[in-house]
């Protein structure tokens, strides 16, 4: 029950996103009824006029029952509480677990300070929202089954998952809940595909991983770069393989034997990977995970932030699967141990090795940071990488000199060269050995008497 200073405060706010001012209990009052359930839910004020003027309602037992009867004839109902104050009444409308909600006049939505009635793809979206209709359950009739079809890849899931294979494939598959037959046809769904299907990027392109790594700590320098665009197994173990490619190793001694731990435990790296395909937005069809290494961190991002009815405060606690299907093809080929463990799993791996603890981020993506420790270069590290990268540049700029001046005079012998640019004979060869295998330089005639030919 809010208190008249509560009350006051409002009424001087003004009407806005969760707050509507009407003058009276009548028939658009189902209109604002759904168009806050089907957002984020709100507060209606009987007995104000849009602009703000007090227009007093007499509160009855007539109004009270027309409002609940209001609620209850939408569909589905919305559920409402209603608050009498002196001069006012003020319904509590509750955000909507079954959106989308519509009454006699149609689907609305909440739209800054207005309700807006709803186009079809809107609807179409707050349904997808909502997982009422899931990316990875709708089936594919545009997708020829049996072109797309990839045995090995079912072979593999089984023998991962520890299935015998006594029935026939379509059946199996059928069991998986990733086909559908109709009329003696069977189609794949989006789960289907993504486990089960070559040339998968042609049916989802933005189903891939892209992998990649930069020099420094900002996104400007690319030093690797892949991108994984097979099944969601196969592009899940690739990615494993880049990050350990690209990640430390320390060496730990125990007896005689020794073994190569990775700086970021792989279990770790593993879990959020999964965590990322599973549960990304595959309506969102303008991003891609990504896997970005840095010199001090790893992140790995997925379209998608937390579902809808998962909130930030239950996050880690509580799991709520946006593609369901996908989730339980990953468990039963062991990629999941138990849903909604992974993030307690990932925590648990760091704190066992000594890792910091990862850093999470949600909006419209779900973003998971894991830091590096920045290894310090010691003096000697240093001083060989300068000496390395003087003589790889000193090496460039003595075969470009040696170009420019056999373009001008072939007939320039090594000692002239080497007066010339001030190196040594040997370097002169060294450099012209280079460039006639790169086959910038071509010598014509003996050694003696010949002469170079410079290629462009």
């Amino acid at each position: 029950m809010m208190t008249p200073e509560e009350l006051n405060l409002l009424l001087q706010k003004g009407e806005g996103y969760k707050l509507e001012f009407k003058e009276n209990v009548n028939a658009d009052l189902p209109k604002e009824l759904v168009a806050f359930a089907n957002a984020a839910g709100g507060r209606i004020i009987i007995g104000i006029s849009d602009d703000n003027v007090k227009k007093s309602i007499k509160v009855s037992n007539a109004i009270l029952s027309k409002i609940q009867d209001y609620a209850r004839h939408c569909d589905p109902p919305v559920d409402v509480e209603v608050e009498t104050h002196v001069d006012y009444l003020v319904i509590h409308v509750k955000e909507g677990e079954n959106k989308p909600y519509r009454c006699t006049k149609g689907f609305y939505l909440r739209n800054g300070a207005n309700s807006a009635k709803l186009t079809t793809r809107e609807i179409i979206q707050i349904v997808q929202e909502e997982g009422r209709t899931r990316f990875d359950d709708s089936l594919r009739t545009d997708v020829n089954f049996e072109e797309n079809y990839d045995q090995a890849l079912l072979n593999r899931f089984l023998k991962i998952a520890n299935v015998s294979k006594s029935i026939d494939d379509t059946s199996i598959l059928k069991n998986l809940s990733v086909v559908e037959v109709r009329e003696s046809v069977p189609y794949f769904n989006n789960a289907g595909l993504l486990f089960f299907a070559r040339n998968l990027t042609y049916h989802l392109y933005h189903a891939s991983i892209v992998c990649a790594l930069y020099k420094g700590i900002k996104k400007v320098t690319i030093l690797d770069r892949k991108e994984f665009a097979e099944d969601l197994i196969s592009n899940i173990e690739d990615t494993i393989l880049f990050l350990k490619k690209h990640l430390n190793l320390r060496i730990e001694i125990e007896g005689l034997r020794h073994q190569e731990i990775l700086e970021i435990p792989e279990l770790a790296l593993r879990e959020a990977v999964v965590n990322a395909v599973c549960h990304r937005d595959y309506f969102e069809k303008g991003a891609n995970v990504m896997v970005e290494i840095y010199d001090d961190r790893v992140e790995i991002t997925n379209p998608g932030g937390l579902p809808k009815t998962l909130k930030p405060e239950d996050f880690g606690k509580k799991s709520v699967c946006r593609n369901s299907v996908i989730a339980s093809l990953l468990l039963r080929s062991e990629y999941i141990e138990k849903m909604g463990t992974g993030i307690s799993r990932i925590k648990e791996a760091l704190k066992e090795t000594n890792c910091p603890a990862p850093v999470f981020e949600f909006d419209t993506f779900f973003t998971m940071t894991f830091p590096r420790t920045v290894q310090e270069k010691t003096t000697q590290e240093t001083k060989e990488e300068v000496s390395v990268e003087t003589s790889v540049k000193t090496s460039v700029k003595t075969s470009e000199k040696i170009f420019s001046l056999l373009k001008a005079n072939g007939n320039l012998t090594i000692p002239q060269l080497s007066d010339q640019i001030g190196v040594t004979t040997r370097s002169i060869e060294r450099n012209l050995k280079g460039l006639q295998k790169t086959g910038r330089l071509k010598r014509i005639g003996p050694a003696k008497g010949g002469y170079w030919e410079a290629i462009e």
